[in-house]
């Protein structure tokens, strides 16, 4: 058997699709470590593989992230994490090193130890037909000179990487794009904008979906149909004014709604109406299958698991690349999308009653729950990982993302 590295970065949405793929390797045999942040080791540990937590308190990838912020905060981390990664990898000698799309010490790493890479999009993956926030841009540029400070400690940051280490296989300035001769996309071809227009190192193996530990803190016990689900993630701090809005709009709809307020205390609502039920981690695959609507951010791996579940979306877009993901599916019939200042409770409640009465939004995310599921999920990632490793020999450099599909 094999040993296989992840690298990634301290972002629940990019770990977590990756956990039921190493559970997956470890239970064939393989030999898996996986380099993560101190805060994510035990949960990681949990699927068998031996975890190598980054050393230093800073936590890649923090806080609502920009363009800008986003090359500084991972090119800044690569320098400070890859002695200790080099490091450890030598020591575990692994055949093969899966990496983020957003993870640079990673393409490093395998160029370092010389052993092919493969990179996990747990976003859309990008190409021309699907730009990327990062991507080279007058756009960018501006936001380049609106922020010197972070722009001139990533100009130096890479610098340094360069100066140490084999930087061949990490994009100038598109650190959210770092793509390999194989490419895990988290989703399946029909959902993802421009499928056709990636060729054969892009494989959409639909949403890698295992199990996981149960909450039994959650009130299940609670819960009354129709079962009304808002989230709006981890990463942007949710307004408690907003959260509460979703609670008041939704309650006179549902027979019992949930608020997941991540970051944002749960006390900070306020008084809510008696069938809404607020708590800050909510165990979402199983509140999904319950669920008659989400009420969401428009993060990948959030929609991912919502289609998985049949369920049909309100969008409320915070950042990064969750317009896009919003265009999408308002695109495809499975649901509608709202800016965040258009969000009062008239229009919300009128939305989600449009989403609740209209048999077209279910029917569309029936659709996709069935392409979803049909893409294979994580054992199919890990078929896909064991055939790389075996046909590795006849790769050599990273193949570009905007070729026409073979085969």
């Amino acid at each position: 058997m094999s040993a296989i590295a992840f690298l990634n970065i301290g972002m629940h949405g990019h770990i977590n699709p990756t956990l039921p793929i190493v559970t997956e390797l470890v239970r064939r045999g393989h030999s898996v470590s996986y380099h993560t942040p101190p805060a994510y080791a035990e949960e990681i540990a949990t699927t068998g593989a031996r975890v190598f937590p980054y050393s230093g308190d800073d936590i890649p990838l923090s806080g609502p992230p920009t363009p800008v912020t986003v090359m500084e905060q991972l090119a800044r981390t690569a320098v400070r994490v890859l002695p200790a990664v080099l490091t450890d990898l030598r020591g575990a000698r692994p055949d093969l090193v899966v990496h983020d799309s957003l993870c640079p010490w990673g393409p490093v790493a395998a160029r370092e130890l010389d052993v092919p890479a493969a990179s996990s999009f747990t976003t859309f993956a990008f190409n021309r037909h699907v730009p990327s926030p990062t991507r080279g841009s007058w756009e960018l540029l501006a936001a380049a000179a609106v922020k010197p400070r972070p722009t001139g400690r990533y100009l130096r940051s890479r610098w340094e990487l360069r100066r140490r280490y084999d930087t061949g296989a990490v994009p100038l300035i598109d650190l959210a794009n770092i793509r390999q001769p194989l490419n895990l996309v988290y989703t399946s071809r029909a959902f993802h904008p421009g499928a056709d227009s990636f060729d054969q190192s892009y494989r959409f193996v639909g949403p890698s979906i295992g199990a996981r530990t149960a909450d039994s803190s959650f009130p299940f016990d609670r819960l009354r149909d129709p079962v009304l689900y808002a989230s709006l993630g981890t990463v942007f701090g949710a307004d408690p004014q907003l959260l509460r809005t979703f609670a008041n709009a939704l309650a006179p709809l549902g027979g019992t709604v949930i608020v997941s307020t991540g970051p944002t205390d749960p006390a900070t609502l306020g008084q809510l109406p008696a069938n809404v039920i607020a708590h800050r981690s909510v165990p979402q695959l199983e509140v999904l299958s319950r669920a008659a609507l989400f009420i969401t951010h428009g993060g990948v791996n959030s929609v991912n698991e919502a289609l998985y579940a049949g369920v049909p979306m309100l969008v409320v877009p915070q950042g990064a690349d969750q317009s896009l993901v919003a265009s999408r599916i308002v695109a495809l019939d499975a649901g509608l999308a709202i800016r965040t200042e258009d969000v009062t409770a008239e229009v919300l409640h009128a939305r989600a009653q449009r989403l609740l009465d209209e048999p077209r939004f279910r029917a569309a995310a029936n659709t996709l729950q069935a392409a979803q599921r049909e893409a294979g999920g994580y054992p199919r990632a890990a078929d896909e990982l064991e055939r790389y490793m075996q046909q590795s020999d006849s790769f050599t450099q990273p193949v570009s993302a905007d070729l026409p599909p073979q085969g």
